[in-house]
């Protein structure tokens, strides 16, 4: 309803029946989190002044659940008008952007038709997202066997297991060890065996040979190519 148009509590209450008390307890949350903003307004009917609420971020929400998926994603909307988003679009957007860009008001039955094109689009997209996540379900599913057989401890599957979820990116130490409830010493141990016996592997799988002297602690990503990040 927020996003819609500004509100006050009592019309959210009475529109969502619920009581006040409960929905100024969940504008609180939200305000706190950045995703709300209120201000105070004079009453139209000459009464004291009330808090008003409005959408404050625009933000998208992602996730894929399943046996052997899980895929959470927050991602903040690009800024910019319609001509600043054009060379992100797909080619089928674009003629939509240039037709509202420089416009300040566009009129409902052409929104309509401009909303409906711009649904299509993003149906299309989303079926080719679908498939792409059943693919990478797929991988880890086939992956799952391999994890079991080669790492015996549940510390090293569960490290392993994170390596999966990004991996060209190095393991947060502190935030993994404090999941498992690891001291950090440990941790490490952990972290340094799995990543000399993973390194092994990709050598074996690649037919590469990976050279590096005892103290180092080449990261098992380095061994995964080119990398834009």
């Amino acid at each position: 309803m927020l996003v819609r148009e500004p509100h006050y509590p009592l019309q959210l209450s009475q529109h969502l029946d619920v009581s006040q008390q409960a929905v100024m307890k969940h504008l609180k949350v939200l305000e706190e989190a950045g995703f709300v903003q209120s201000e105070i307004v004079k009453s139209d009917k000459g009464g004291p002044p009330k808090k008003i609420y409005s959408v404050q971020q625009s933000f998208s929400i992602s996730l894929d659940l399943g046996p052997d998926l899980f895929r959470c994603e927050y991602r903040a909307l690009p800024p910019g008008g319609p001509v600043r988003l054009s060379s992100k679009l797909p080619d089928k957007a674009i003629p939509i952007a240039e037709k509202i860009a420089g416009r300040r008001k566009v009129s409902v039955p052409e929104a309509m038709e401009l909303v409906s094109q711009l649904n299509e689009t993003l149906e299309q997209l989303d079926a080719q997202r679908d498939a792409l996540i059943a693919l990478h379900q797929q991988v880890m599913s086939r992956v799952s066997s391999a994890v079991d057989e080669n790492f015996p401890e549940y510390e090293e599957r569960n490290l392993v297991h994170t390596i999966l979820e990004q991996p060209r990116r190095p393991v947060d130490l502190d935030a993994w060890s404090q999941a498992l409830r690891l001291e950090i010493p440990d941790a490490e141990a952990i972290i340094h065996e799995v990543r000399e016996r993973m390194l092994y592997q990709i050598a074996d799988t690649g037919g590469r040979v990976i050279v590096a002297g005892k103290p180092s602690d080449l990261p098992w990503w380095a061994a995964l190519g080119d990398s834009e990040d």
